[in-house]
């Protein structure tokens, strides 16, 4: 899978849940959820679960606190997806 697949499949997750719609058009790799996308703490469990759904994996909530910006939620699906091959 790579990065530009990637970023399109999370860039689609999370766009139920993101306030600041300008920030979901740049979205990079840079991108925080919280503060560029706005989304709140309880709508980033949502996006989590979907992530979890997507992709078929569990993520622990040691990754879950990690999970802050679009590269360490890449990097942590690229991990899962790794452990389950």
């Amino acid at each position: 899978m790579d990065k530009e697949q990637t970023i399109g499949e999370l860039k689609n997750i999370v766009k139920p849940y993101v306030a600041n719609q300008e920030a979901l058009e740049t979205l990079t790799e840079e991108t925080d959820f919280i503060n560029d996308l706005k989304i709140n703490s309880a709508n980033l469990v949502d996006v989590i679960l979907d992530i979890e759904e997507k992709y078929n994996i569990v993520i622990d909530n040691e990754s879950m606190e990690r999970m802050i910006n679009v590269k360490s939620a890449m990097e942590i699906i690229q991990a899962k997806l790794s452990e389950k091959e």
